[in-house]
């Protein structure tokens, strides 16, 4: 009795151990669902850790689609680190919207880290994508601030690869810098804003991108600062300082020259007194001429103090 009670648990052990490793749930799900896979084949993904759901479920999906894929390419694409499920999906929004995408390609392009079914849906659809105030200055000086609006749908066969969306943007605020720049006035643009666009569409800036630019149009132009004026002020300004350091310069050699000068009188001065007493030694001059000359001296001094007081009493009387 007890030989039988163990042998049921046994059996009944094996038998949830079979339910568990073996799915066979999904392979009940994929027969009813007329996809041909052997529950063998389920058994080996656990085996090589490949989640078995992960593979059915979206070869269903893509066998009511009518797409031909095989069990081994969805599972070389999951252990290559895919995601098998976007892949499916965009295949089957291809088929649909009537678009030539293989297996292979869509694949590359999701292990290339894009998200292929987005691309597939924006290739169908187009997405707006608007450019942030971008701030270009026309020839007259004029800054203008413009905002474009640019629709832009993937081409598929340059996704891998590409360029993204942030390149286009720049490729755009390139385009409407050197454009407005060449403008000679800033009226015209404001005037034409069209024909912002169709110099940019001109340059085909998509080329080597991920996207191809559909059409290019200015959702807004706003006047700015008058950036030519302000250059002008700017550079008066610094002309200005320029010349106030070329005038200090001068007026410093102007005193350094004075001071030389006035250097050079004292120096002469001090030789005064030694060359009078040379003279009197070699009787070039007597004493009566050296006195006569100290009372000129002193006469010139007096005249000069009398006409220093008389020029200031002026001076008083006028304020």
């Amino acid at each position: 009795m007890v030989g039988q009670i163990v042998l049921l648990c046994v059996l009944g052990l094996l038998v949830v151990l079979f339910f568990v490793f073996v799915p066979v749930g999904l392979w009940i799900s994929a027969v009813a669902a007329n996809v041909k896979v052997g529950i063998f084949n389920l058994v080996g993904m656990r085996l090589r850790r490949v989640a078995p759901a992960k593979i059915v479920f979206p070869l269903i999906k893509a066998t009511k689609a009518g797409l031909e894929v095989k069990v081994n390419q969805l599972e070389a694409h999951y252990l290559a680190g895919g995601d098998v499920d976007r892949v499916v999906n965009a295949l089957i929004a291809a088929q649909r919207a009537g678009m030539d995408l293989s297996f292979e390609k869509a694949s590359a392009i999701d292990l290339a880290g894009r998200n292929v079914f987005e691309a597939v849906k924006m290739s169908v659809t187009p997405k707006v994508v608007e450019t942030p105030l971008i701030s270009a200055v026309a020839k007259d000086g004029i800054e203008l601030l413009v905002k474009a609006r640019v629709t832009v749908r993937t081409n598929i066969e340059r996704l891998i690869g590409g360029a993204g969306e942030a390149t286009v943007l720049a490729r755009i605020g390139e385009g409407i810098v050197t454009t407005v720049g060449s403008s000679q006035n800033h009226n015209e643009v404001l005037e034409n804003p069209d024909e912002i666009s169709k110099l940019i569409l001109e340059k085909g800036l998509d080329s080597g991108t991920a996207y191809e630019i559909i059409s290019i149009d200015i959702a807004d132009i706003d006047i700015g600062r008058n950036v030519g004026a302000n250059l002008q002020s700017l550079q008066a300004e610094a002309d200005n300082k320029i010349a106030q350091a070329r005038a200090e310069e001068r007026r410093a050699m102007a005193v350094a020259l004075e001071q030389e000068m006035r250097a050079a009188v004292v120096q002469a001065e001090a030789e005064i007194p030694k060359a009078m007493a040379q003279a009197l030694r070699e009787g070039h001059i007597g004493v009566l001429d050296y006195y006569k000359l100290q009372n000129i001296q002193a006469d010139t001094e007096m005249k000069k103090g009398i006409g220093t007081g008389a020029d200031a009493y002026a001076e008083s009387k006028k304020v």
